[in-house]
């Protein structure tokens, strides 16, 4: 098994990310530099959070255009997983991963905070180690973290049951005082039409180890390891 971090120029998780998957998840991790490509077969793929090409035009636009995401799709296409977080999540709306897109929060300011998160969907990929409705407690930083889409993909996102995480409060409610960027119907990540990609803006890495103050994020990266090891990867 091999997961692959992508490194863009920017990127400021990456080694963070990188650090979760070898040294807490114990998997074969590479960091690829965006020019690189991918160039070995992998089983998944993380975009990682930062701030790629220092957010010129939109969040996550220019990244989304360069060479090395044409292997990510093209993985993706192939049933492979990948992980979009925070920034690697504007990337992988900007490269049409996931419908909707990640745009300035309902009050313009960068957001640097723990929030709490209920699991929607915890039956793919990404989700399987958690229970429906669980509450984990993982930190944001963002400023174009506020999820929008059109009402009729807003809604086929909540029938297909491709919401798998909505801010919420310490009880699981979804109230508007929980949601801390006006995300769409307190939309904190998305799943893919195959279920395959998940985009996410809060950082699972930076919750996956007890001296961070919360693990809840860690079942991320483990629910990945778990579905692979039962699955293999898939192929188109």
């Amino acid at each position: 098994m091999r997961f692959a971090v992508v490194q863009f120029g920017g990127s400021n998780c990456d080694r963070d990310t990188h650090h979760v998957l070898a040294d807490v998840c114990g998997v074969d991790t590479d960091l690829v530099w965006y020019k690189d490509g991918l160039v070995r077969p992998y089983d998944a793929v993380v975009l990682p959070g930062g701030f790629s090409y220092g957010d010129y035009l939109r969040a996550g636009a220019i990244a989304a255009r360069t060479a090395i995401m044409a292997d990510v799709v093209r993985h993706a296409k192939g049933g492979g997983l990948v992980l979009g977080i925070c920034n690697g999540a504007q990337i992988g709306s900007e490269a049409g991963l996931v419908p909707g897109t990640f745009t300035l929060n309902a009050y313009p300011k960068f957001i640097s905070r723990h929030v709490y998160l209920r699991v929607e969907n915890a039956a793919s990929p990404f989700t399987s180690l958690y229970r429906e409705g669980e509450v984990v407690r993982v930190p944001i930083a963002h400023k174009e973290g506020r999820y929008v889409a059109p009402a009729d993909v807003i809604a086929r996102l909540n029938r297909e049951g491709r919401v798998a995480f909505r801010f919420c409060d310490e009880h699981g409610n979804a109230t508007p005082e929980s949601n801390p960027n006006g995300s769409a119907e307190n939309i904190a990540g998305v799943l893919s039409e195959a279920g395959n990609v998940l985009v996410m803006m809060p950082h699972p890495e930076r919750a996956s180890e007890s001296v961070l103050g919360t693990e809840d994020g860690v079942k991320i990266f483990n629910s990945m390891i778990a579905h692979i090891e039962e699955h293999g990867r898939q192929e188109a």
